[in-house]
């Protein structure tokens, strides 16, 4: 292959940034409805991001399995377009610190090469924190808030930005062997998963990405401004609620779940209550996030 993309090989080809964090979210087995990467592309344009890198296609991806795309320029010239991750920066608004964001393929091959190739990116470029996305089919009802789910892999790191340890045994993707991997490096990595109803058909779950970018403003402090995307998120909750509505088997099904999930809740109520303080921390960070003129949701 000749048309290989360019990749910073030198430290003095990154940009010198401050404070950063790195999330990453990467298509496949840990993206169900798209909810992890559609989060992570916002971001992308809300943030007005600058590419910064991307990885070599050729080490890291089965091209039967993710073929490259022919492209068009001004109509009359053909180019080879190759599916790979990629980075990108900027600016925190109203901060003074830096994002890194990659918005990943799971690769098909050398998962710890990949993961020690993106490690090499976030040392040089001083990376503090590293905040992994995810999304999982699980049996949530569309009717309810989407629960989002935040782990860590070690107990100091989870205590520090208040997320669980992670108790998880079985198989895992990408998210999780980088998370391990950052770790492991002495980077604080933390993982945000979005749980999305395993009947739906639509590809594509906004109100998910939408859950996920939430907590993207909790943990950084920041505002992320939303767009379109409650919109869409509305919207596709009215048409799976009438795709259910046609099936009395889904209908059903669903009603049992939302009895569920209230039967939860009420679990959760009987827990002890936050304190006052950390409430009113909660909310003076929601207030400091959105300002008397956020353009947020």
């Amino acid at each position: 292959m000749t048309d290989r993309e360019p990749r910073p090989g030198a430290e003095s080809d990154l940009p010198a940034l401050v404070d950063p964090v790195m999330i990453a979210a990467f298509e496949g087995w840990n993206d169900a409805g798209e909810a992890a990467t559609t989060a992570l592309e916002h971001l992308e344009l809300s943030w007005d991001a600058t590419p910064l890198a991307s990885m070599d296609p050729e080490e890291y991806y089965d091209f039967q399995v993710n073929r490259p795309h022919v492209r068009l320029s001004d109509g009359v010239t053909r180019r080879i377009e190759w599916q790979t991750t990629r980075l990108s920066v900027a600016r925190l608004p109203g901060t003074g610190r830096h994002v890194v964001l990659v918005n990943g393929i799971e690769p098909n091959l050398r998962w710890r090469a990949f993961c020690a190739e993106l490690l090499s990116y976030a040392e040089r470029l001083g990376v503090t924190k590293v905040i992994t996305l995810g999304a999982l089919l699980t049996d949530t009802p569309h009717t309810r808030p989407t629960p989002v789910s935040g782990i860590s892999y070690d107990t100091s790191s989870a205590g520090e930005m208040r997320v669980e340890p992670s108790s998880y045994q079985g198989p895992t993707g990408i998210v999780g062997v980088f998370q391990d991997a950052a770790v492991q490096a002495g980077i604080p990595a933390m993982s945000f998963w979005a749980a999305v109803p395993h009947y739906v058909s639509q590809a594509r779950v906004p109100k998910a990405a939408v859950a996920l970018l939430h907590r993207i403003e909790e943990a950084l402090d920041v505002e992320v401004p939303l767009g379109g995307l409650p919109e869409q998120a509305e919207e596709w909750e009215r048409t799976v609620s009438e795709m259910a509505e046609a099936d009395d088997e889904v209908r059903e099904y669903v009603r049992q779940l939302e009895q569920q999930a209230e039967e939860d809740a009420a679990d959760a109520s009987d827990m002890p209550e936050a304190s006052g303080d950390a409430i009113a921390a909660d909310f003076e960070r929601y207030l400091r996030r959105r300002g008397s003129g956020g353009s947020g949701s």
